[in-house]
């Protein structure tokens, strides 16, 4: 495994484009009223290298958002200025510079009255791309952010889950293929299980497209799980500590940025690590119709107290207990109880736990995609890498 910097994230493979671009605040400051009134923004300088995500956190009022709309002139800065890979963005047109952004928003923003082809393919219009050229990036894009194009793309927002509609919104922002995406709170709408999945499914298409990302967010572990780096700020836009998550949680920058954070470093630490940082272990696994005695003796071998039941597609079911297995016949569904937790490779360790803790066994099983068994973590395993040497 290539060894990365201590709260980075891992290296595009060898041969992958870079899809981002460097952006760099210069003194930036932004005044709503005349000379004398309080900035939201103050002063504010940090350069974001192409490729990451920087994450924008700090209390309301801190001037966050204002920050991020400074990027692509939705709101225009009272003095500073900004740059994309060296060129001022007060140099382009307006129209022009936001068309080369992906915006992402909470309320994702999609044309109701419009198919989701269409509205992925809201920009590439806009700048004249052949129709052959915008259907093939549609079908792309929609397969990406893992949406079958043949069941989506006549269907209609309205028709679709959250879930679903902000990844069409993910997929329209990046539709031009631009090398910068803001996103403005951008799960912040959705229930906490499916904004854990789609954290994940942006972490894993960011993985692929490598574009350079502003991510405004009010919650620090989110800001921990998806930075590279992220900017915590004060009120009036004062940039309190810019760095890694890993050096944020180990050296905070002021008592301010402690009490941000939070008193749980320790735990936070755990934000830091994936679950597929973790070896996995194969549980003894059954499906229904096997001979009881049978599934009694292999964990009587194996010194395990469950047995995960599967269905056909190797997805789990539930948990089996030894002590529910006397008497003769064979297991079935009735047999498992449900609620098992149900673990990605990229959930981080702290909402392992979370999720693990809440179960009535505490095993997650990671899956796949596909929600196939991959295998299982244990509450110990996770337990073991907050008392290794460093966490404090």
């Amino acid at each position: 495994m290539t060894a990365v910097e201590p709260g980075s994230r891992t290296p595009a493979p060898d041969g992958g484009r870079v899809g981002g671009a460097v952006v760099a605040l210069e003194h930036l400051s932004k005044r709503y009223g005349p000379p004398g009134t309080p900035p939201a923004v103050t002063d504010l300088s940090l350069e974001i290298p192409a490729g990451q995500i920087c994450v924008l956190v700090g209390p309301s009022g801190c001037g966050k958002t204002t920050t991020m709309k400074m990027i692509n002139r939705l709101i225009e800065p009272t003095s500073g200025r900004v740059t994309i890979d060296g060129q001022d963005v007060m140099g382009l047109p307006a129209v022009e510079l936001r068309r080369s952004i992906g915006y992402v928003i909470q309320q994702v923003g999609l044309f109701p009255h419009l198919t989701i082809a269409d509205n992925v393919a809201t920009v590439p219009r806009l700048l004249r791309w052949p129709e052959a050229r915008i259907r093939d990036r549609v079908d792309e894009l929609l397969e990406l952010v893992g949406l079958d194009p043949v069941g989506y793309r006549s269907r209609y927002p309205g028709a679709l889950s959250g879930g679903e509609q902000q990844r069409v919104g993910v997929a329209r922002a990046l539709a031009a293929d631009p090398p910068v995406m803001l996103m403005d709170e951008p799960f912040g709408a959705v229930d906490p299980i499916r904004r854990d999945r789609l954290q994940n499914e942006f972490l894993r298409l960011q993985e692929k497209v490598r574009k350079t990302v502003v991510f405004v967010t009010h919650d620090v572990d989110e800001a921990i799980k998806m930075a590279d780096r992220i900017a915590i700020l004060q009120r009036g836009g004062i940039l309190a500590q810019y760095d890694t998550p890993q050096a944020i949680l180990d050296s905070p920058a002021s008592e301010f940025v402690e009490r941000f954070v939070g008193a749980d470093r320790g735990l936070k630490r755990l934000s830091l690590a994936r679950v597929a940082d973790l070896a996995l272990t194969e549980p003894i696994t059954t499906r229904a119709g096997e001979r009881r005695a049978e599934l009694r003796s292999r964990l009587d071998g194996s010194g395990a107290a469950y047995a995960l039941l599967l269905d056909e597609a190797d997805r789990p079911v539930g948990w089996i207990g030894r002590r529910s297995l006397d008497g003769d016949g064979t297991v079935g569904s009735d047999d498992a109880a449900p609620g098992s937790a149900l673990l990605e490779p990229r959930s981080t360790l702290r909402d392992a736990l979370s999720t693990m803790l809440a179960s009535s066994v505490q095993l997650g099983v990671v899956v796949d995609e596909s929600d196939a068994v991959l295998g299982v973590i244990s509450v110990d395993a996770i337990s073991d890498v907050l008392r290794a040497p460093g966490d404090r």
